[in-house]
């Protein structure tokens, strides 16, 4: 079975990147027998739609699953049309993910993590942007950065969404300690 893998470098030992539809790379592996082939996720740079043309990138290359940190609903609307199974919350390797899943750790999901156009930066809709780059592409500089993003509205879901987006961040920082690590072992 093919399973697509958001990651941060071309190889099974990559840190996976946490956001799917601008993520540095896509690898399709082959669980059978752990080929696999890398792509520039050429979706990076879209002001807007990266999430579905991910989505439909990944169909067209016969994934059936896609293991990922973080899905938007307009993704998971499409993976779901198009027939492969979205999980999320994945750090770490490519080949932990990819070993955990054939050890049958990991479940699906029909729910996105985060909202629309996560990953895409901004600032606070109240003056003072927050947005930090998090370049987690090998020194390729192909972090697209978070933003606060907070406005208007409902203060309980404002506090979920900083505190999520917290948490995501700290397993950004996790995720890219590892590759520095592995990197220094080189």
């Amino acid at each position: 079975m093919k399973v697509a893998v958001s990651a941060s470098g071309k190889d099974l030992d990559t840190p996976i990147d946490p956001r799917f539809g601008r993520c540095a790379y896509f690898l399709i592996i082959d669980t059978e027998d752990m080929s696999f082939e890398a792509f520039d996720n050429e979706s990076v740079a879209l002001s807007g739609g990266a999430g579905i043309q991910a989505s439909q990138f990944v169909a067209s290359k016969g994934a059936k699953v896609v293991l990922t940190g973080n899905v938007g609903p307009n993704a998971v609307r499409t993976l779901e049309a198009a027939g492969v199974k979205v999980i999320v919350g994945q750090s770490g390797t490519v080949r932990q993910a990819i070993k955990d899943y054939k050890d049958g750790k990991l479940k699906s999901t029909d729910q996105a993590n985060v909202a629309d156009h996560y990953g895409m930066g901004g600032g606070m809709s109240r003056g003072g942007g927050m947005g930090r780059g998090m370049g987690c592409g090998g020194g390729m500089g192909r972090g697209m950065g978070r933003g606060m993003d907070i406005g208007e509205g409902d203060e309980g879901q404002d506090l979920k969404r900083l505190k999520d987006q917290a948490s995501e961040l700290r397993k950004q920082v996790e995720s890219i300690e590892t590759a520095i690590k592995n990197l220094e072992k080189k």
